[in-house]
């Protein structure tokens, strides 16, 4: 594990204005990569051992936590995070908590991964954060329950050992795992409160469930698809684009600032592996005055492949989920659009099934990473 800048000790208590004023964060290495515990993927913090002050599922949060100082209830002061009560010693002679007392969380990732990257964020846990936190990993099949989990046989990985963090700052820290991750469970020594986790990382999908499926969104995050590049993320990032589901609001696809040249937004996707392309869908959902004016694509077999037209420039519709079924299946493993002049589009969809060549590469890995 390579340590990231993360922060140690108190913040200062609130005193009125924006809390995020004093807010102490970093730009980290790896928060490019998909969140694996997006609640949009499916994550969930499935068991926790005490939530007194504050539930465990405000962790997965997708928005930044919010802080309020009047909000107090029946238990206290209502934080946007996970709180557990405050811990004692096991008499008035032995006031202290033990060395290894601890509160955990156990969190479902939404798509199994290798994790590359953790932020813990205490945000507004100024004086109530933990004294350090620590992280492992499992990987097991299926869907199992908080009992499974804790199973004594379960075999758990550290991501992160034991590691002082500090009061309202994104504490984030680089992982090299170098396997596949499901599950995570999540440590606070002694107690305390964390407002959001984020675990950053790359897709690993079971070959075998894609098998099964035959045809289905090849770029699709869920399914191991990425971005790669991006000309523009001035208003939105370019991984909306290929998230789950239709989007919801204007701010969930992907809209570039205006241009005043000559030129044009693209971005390049790579897919889950090399795949014959049958069908194309092009969502300008919620994108009204500022969808793009037209959109073609372009495919590559290989890194540094020679790029071949998959879609020719086409006119787009503002609000429209545009659906085009190719003549002929396409081979590739790299995509790229671009849109003409500006503009946005809120999701891309390629759909298609896996070569035998890309099925056996997405096979070996799924190996090599404890699958």
């Amino acid at each position: 594990m390579t340590v990231t800048p993360h922060f140690t000790g108190d913040a200062s208590p609130y005193g009125g204005g924006d809390p995020y004023a004093d807010y102490r964060t970093a730009d980290f290495p790896f928060t490019h990569l998909v969140d694996l515990a997006d609640r949009r993927l499916g994550a969930g913090v499935v068991a926790a051992n005490d939530e007194f002050f504050a539930e465990r599922e405000n962790l997965l949060k997708p928005e930044p936590a919010e802080f309020d100082p009047e909000r107090f209830g029946h238990k206290g002061k209502i934080m946007d995070g996970w709180e557990t009560r405050r811990r004692r010693g096991a008499s008035a002679a032995e006031p202290h908590p033990a060395d290894e007392d601890h509160d955990w969380a156990l969190v479902r990732l939404g798509a199994p991964g290798v994790v590359r990257g953790l932020v813990v964020d205490t945000a507004h846990f100024r004086g109530n954060y933990p004294q350090s936190v620590s992280v492992e990993g499992t990987s097991l099949p299926g869907s199992p329950s908080p009992e499974d989990l804790l199973a004594p046989e379960v075999k758990w990985t550290t991501l992160l050992p034991r590691t002082a963090v500090g009061g309202h700052a994104a504490n984030g820290f680089a992982v090299d795992a170098g396997q596949r991750f499901t599950h995570l469970r999540v440590n606070q020594h002694p107690d305390g409160g964390i407002a959001r986790l984020r675990v950053h990382g790359e897709v690993a999908p079971d070959p075998a469930w894609l098998a099964a499926l035959g045809t289905f969104d090849l770029v699709a995050l869920e399914n191991g698809g990425e971005v790669e590049d991006a000309s523009d993320r001035f208003y939105s990032p370019a991984t909306n684009t290929i998230a789950p589901g239709r989007s919801r609001k204007m701010d969930d696809g992907w809209e570039t600032r205006r241009r005043r040249d000559k030129g044009n937004d693209w971005i390049r996707y790579r897919l889950v592996e090399q795949a014959e392309i049958r069908a194309v869908e092009i969502d300008t959902a919620y994108l009204k005055g500022n969808a793009a004016g037209w959109a073609q694509i372009s495919v590559a077999d290989g890194e540094g492949g020679e790029p071949a037209e998959l879609l020719p420039r086409t006119r787009l519709q503002p609000d429209t989920n545009h659906r085009f079924v190719l003549p002929v299946p396409v081979r590739g493993t790299h995509v790229r659009i671009d849109i003409f002049p500006d503009g946005g589009i809120s999701r891309l969809r390629l759909f298609g099934s896996l070569t035998e060549q890309g099925a056996a590469r997405l096979t070996t890995r799924h190996v090599e990473l404890g699958g």
